[in-house]
């Protein structure tokens, strides 16, 4: 499936995709302790992108803990939905695969369930781009659906065709690409949700000692 399949897709779901959404983080307690140390770690290192933003609602929620955060996606739809929520904030139609960012000028990037439609050829481009933009230190975390396969497992998400990884499968790779692990969450699925656990997971930019939460 390529970004513009995935683009087309998410146009036209983005209304309801926004109806259903972006009022999630009051359910999630699990996922905004994940956000707030996020937001602790990069707090004094400069601006934070949200990379597959959708309707905007993670992006105010970071701004909310205090950080300078703007949002970037691939859906236009989904972008028009986010500036209409939230006008104060900047919102960017664009490709984790392509940044239109200079070279280490942010301080933390979060891709919450946004690398699930990357295919896994496409996702070391990726994290090489979250590597460039961030700053030496930066932090990066990433949200995505967890499998057990050392492989990445595709399945039929209800928007576009997704992947779940193995979170060492992934750490694997981010290392490879010049991060360091400094902690992750998994958690089970709730009622309603697809059948996966969910995880967390942070990573440095550099190398270090590895701390893993779990």
């Amino acid at each position: 499936m390529t970004e513009l399949d995935t683009r087309a897709a998410y146009d036209a779901v983005a209304p309801l995709y926004a109806e259903l959404f972006s009022d999630v983080l009051r359910t999630l307690p699990l996922e905004r302790a994940m956000l707030a140390a996020f937001a602790d770690l990069v707090r004094d290192q400069g601006p934070v992108a949200d990379i597959g933003c959708g309707p905007g609602h993670v992006t105010a929620h970071l701004t909310g803990l205090g950080l300078s955060a703007f949002g970037i996606d691939l859906s236009p739809e989904m972008i028009a939905i986010a500036r209409r929520a939230h006008p104060d904030l900047r919102f960017e139609i664009g490709s984790m695969t392509a940044l239109d960012l200079a070279d280490g000028v942010l301080g933390g990037v979060l891709s919450s369930f946004s690398i699930i439609h990357t295919p896994p050829d496409e996702l070391p481009v990726a994290f090489a781009e979250f590597e460039r933009v961030l700053a030496p230190g930066g932090h990066l975390m990433l949200g995505f659906f967890a499998g057990d396969d050392p492989r990445p497992e595709a399945f039929d998400h209800k928007v576009a065709l997704a992947y779940r990884w193995s979170p060492d499968s992934l750490v694997n790779l981010l290392r490879q690409n010049g991060f360091t692990e400094v902690g992750r969450m998994r958690r089970e699925p709730h009622e309603g949700e697809r059948p996966f656990h969910q995880v967390y997971l942070l990573v440095r930019k550099g190398c270090g000692d590895a701390v893993q939460i779990s």
